[in-house]
């Protein structure tokens, strides 16, 4: 078993990290630079950064922002929000990310993922799929959560592995985006199960315990999580420690 990775995700909106539940109710959270060099030193494994309003309001990811983010790292970097075009892609990777993720694009023009994982490689490439529970199982949800697509998301993600490239997948549970009930691990099995690449979980996390439910009752590859370490709950050194101490693999 690979170990699993620990993801600090930095939702920005004006500049500034911010956080909500099941995506609205938005309220400050910090500097994303000050916020990413802390996470540095943390020992974070990656960091996300996600500008969650770029689409809605159809501009480019702040390209000035991501390369003043960037600087502060050493650690695997991702930046989604807004990316419609390889070159906008091309742009955010010379900013200095390491990988861009791609969701309300990518369902609107799916081919916009075989095009990116063509020009910059299937590992550069990460999915973001929010998903909502429905009657028929989980729905792709876009546009910051704003818009019902009545997609399926274990389709969806299968498809856009097998078909386009995506080399990752960023899943959230918008039902508990920002409850601190624990992660959808219903949702996360579902997934990992239809895709032969790695899956962030995302959504729910609210305690230590959380991530080693997490890791322990799925094959999740990684854990994300914001306002519990924006607002200082759970330090990431310590949840690395109590992970390893219950038998779990992870880069200490």
């Amino acid at each position: 078993m690979l170990t699993r990775r620990i993801i600090p995700c930095l939702d920005v909106k004006d500049g500034r990290v911010v956080k909500g539940v099941n995506f609205v109710g938005l309220r400050d959270a910090g500097d994303p630079v000050k916020l990413a060099a802390r996470y540095e030193a943390a020992g974070a494994d990656e960091l996300v950064f996600l500008d969650i309003t770029a689409t809605i309001e159809g501009r480019r990811t702040r390209r000035e922002l991501v390369a003043r983010v960037a600087r502060e790292l050493t650690m695997p970097f991702a930046v989604g929000g807004g990316i419609g075009t390889v070159d906008e892609a091309r742009e955010l990777l010379r900013a200095g990310c390491d990988k861009v993720s791609l969701n309300s694009a990518a369902v609107r023009e799916p081919a916009l993922l075989r095009e990116v994982a063509e020009e910059f490689g299937s590992q550069c490439l990460v999915l973001a799929i929010d998903a909502r529970s429905s009657e028929e199982g989980w729905e792709v949800v876009i546009d910051g959560g704003r818009t019902p697509t009545r997609r399926d998301a274990i389709a969806w993600a299968r498809e856009a592995c097998a078909e386009y490239g995506a080399g990752e997948i960023l899943l959230t549970s918008m039902d508990r985006d920002g409850t601190r009930t624990g992660y959808e691990l219903a949702l996360v099995r579902a997934i990992r199960a239809a895709v032969p690449v790695p899956v962030i979980a995302s959504g729910g996390a609210g305690s230590v315990e959380d991530f080693a439910q997490l890791f322990s009752e799925t094959d999740a590859d990684a854990a994300l999580a914001a306002s519990l370490f924006h607002d200082g709950d759970v330090e990431i050194g310590r949840l690395k420690e109590a992970l390893a101490q219950r038998g779990i693999p992870i880069r200490r």
